[in-house]
């Protein structure tokens, strides 16, 4: 008999957390920041990859053919 149970990862990540938390409170008044600020920890891990893909892709770019 073979045992077929499959974990599998997922769930709320902390910027997807930090962010229902920052629009919550944006939302009743208890803070009273741009949008864009809120919102913010949406393009914190966009933002990382493109400057890591940045900065490898320059690396890359410089070293002798």
């Amino acid at each position: 008999m073979k045992n077929n149970n499959q974990n599998v990862g997922g769930g709320i990540g902390f910027f997807s957390l930090l962010t229902i938390v920052l629009v919550m409170l944006k939302l009743t008044g208890y803070i009273n920041w741009s949008w864009i600020w809120v919102l913010s920890p949406i393009w914190f891990p966009i933002t990382s990859v493109l400057v890591i893909f940045g900065i490898l892709f320059f690396i890359l770019s410089q070293s002798p053919k």
